[in-house]
This record gives C-alpha cells, structure tokens and sequence, in this order.
C-alpha cells in the first residue's frame, strides 16, 4: 500500500513494502515551553530553526502543531504553514483537532498534505473527513472513540476499521487513511507495548493500510527514555508500522539501520551516505 504526500515540489511515499517514514515531531509545544513561548510572542524564526533542523536530519514530512492555550489557531496555524511552505519543499503533516484551522490551514497549504488526525469518535468522522476529502488530503486516524482508547487490540482494530468505512463513505480511498494504533506509556502499563505491537500486526493483515506510530508515548516517566522510543520503534517496524511521529534529530540514524537490516537499503548507501552526512561526536 502506498500513501502519497506532496509538498511543493517533493514527494514522499509511505509505502508498506519501503523504506521507513520520518515525520518530525518537533513543532509541538506540547511539553515544548520554549517553542509555546516562541509562538506567543510570534517569533517564527524560531519555528523555520526546529523546521530547518528536523529537515537536516533527515525529516520526509514536517508535523505542524500550534496548539497553545489562548492562541488563536485558526489564525495562527495558517501562518505557520504559510511561512514553512515558503522556506521548505517538504510535505505538511497538519496537526489540529480544531476543523476550523485546519480548514484555514489546508487551503493554502501546497501539494498534498496529510492531517493528523481523525479519530472513531462520530463528531471527529463528520467534522474532520470531509475536509480531508475536499483538500484530497491523506489523514492519519487513531484508534480511539467515544468509550476512550481500546485496552485490547481487538477493540482498536475495530476502531480501525469504522474509521477506514466512515472515510470510504466520504470517498477517501484506503491508501490515504493511515491508521495509528495509539501507545500508552509502559511505565503505568507493562503490555502498554506489546497491545501496540498486536494491533500493528492485525491492522496490517486485516486491511493492508500504512501504520504511523507516536513512538515517544511508550517511554514517558521513564529513565533513558531515548533507548526505550529506539527500541520501540524497531518493534514497530517489525510489527508493520510504515512512519512515525517522532524526533528525526536523534533517530533517523537508527532508523536508517532497521531499513539495512531489513533488506531496504541496497549496498547500505542510505545508511553510509547518512553516516557520513553525520558523523557522531568523537568521545573524549
């Protein structure tokens, strides 16, 4: 299954029989007090730095998220997008519950943007799916509804599959509905994990879509926390998950390594070029 974004003149395919995924997570001020502070006062230059970073680390798609108590999204998230798509080719991943700016957003986003997210939730379906349709965008739906995230992976695949319906009523083909599984932390959980990994694996066998994983959920309240989301993450991939949401600065290189391991990188020239692009800091 292939999922096709485009940016303004980039493309990128999420396909279930390539190469790994990167979205970088980076422009969220969630847990993010410095970037909040940035978007309140309207320091953008500070957005286009997280932005260039995450691209210089090997980003395929960029998540905007604006979402700061107080702030008026749906002015707000348009001019981000506006001044992104000015500096970068990449493709947009727009990342709002609120339909409003997501509607303001899309219009003038470039190329094929992919919206993060809808979710089982009947109010989510209608008011979030019809704008996916109208922008022919891709969206990534979650696996959650109206009784809360399914404890089971029975319960989420569910879910999955009223989303994938609900959007093949609205005329959104299967290719562009990516579905995420959703992680609790494993600190509070200990199958937190392993109720991920399941769904990924009947997700796939059942409807054949692409699979995006928010990887960083898995370790919070946790020490070491970025061996955790590594390890995390290569499961996922073995499990059948396509792209992530996550930070490219400190995992593109191991994700570039599962792609070798896993036969998708021929004479590891992916891998090598990245390597040398970025060299690790010699330890002293």
């Amino acid at each position: 299954m292939q999922t096709l974004v485009c940016g303004k003149s980039k493309q990128i395919k999420i396909d279930s029989e390539g190469v790994f995924t990167i979205i970088g997570e980076k422009i969220n001020p969630t847990g993010r007090k410095k970037l909040a502070a940035a978007l309140a006062e309207g320091n953008l230059d500070y957005v286009k730095e997280l932005a260039t970073n995450q691209v210089n680390a090997g980003a395929d798609i960029l998540d905007v998220n604006v979402g700061v108590p107080g702030l008026d999204e749906v002015t707000l998230l348009p001019q981000v997008v506006k001044m992104l798509a000015e500096a970068f080719d990449i493709p947009f991943c727009l990342d709002s519950p609120n339909p409003q700016a997501l509607a303001k957003a899309l219009a003038i986003t470039p190329g094929k943007p992919l919206v993060n997210s809808v979710n089982g939730k009947q109010e989510s379906l209608q008011a979030i799916l019809p704008l996916v349709r109208e922008r022919g965008a891709s969206v990534i739906g979650l696996t959650m509804d109206e009784a809360g995230i399914p404890k089971d992976a029975d319960g989420r695949v569910k879910v999955a599959g009223k989303i994938l319906e609900a959007a093949a009523k609205y005329g959104i083909p299967a290719e562009d509905v990516i579905i995420d599984p959703l992680v609790l932390t494993v600190g509070a959980e200990s199958q937190a994990g392993t109720v991920t990994l399941r769904t990924i694996e009947q997700v796939r066998k059942e409807f054949e879509v692409n699979i995006n994983v928010g990887a960083s959920n898995v370790s919070f309240g946790l020490p070491e926390r970025d061996t955790i989301n590594a390890a995390f993450l290569a499961l996922t991939i073995g499990a059948g998950a396509t792209c992530a949401i996550t930070d490219p600065i400190k995992f593109t290189r191991v994700l570039r390594a599962v792609d070798l391991l896993r036969g998708k990188d021929a004479y590891a020239v992916r891998y090598v070029k990245y390597c040398r692009a970025h060299p690790l800091e010699e330890k002293q």
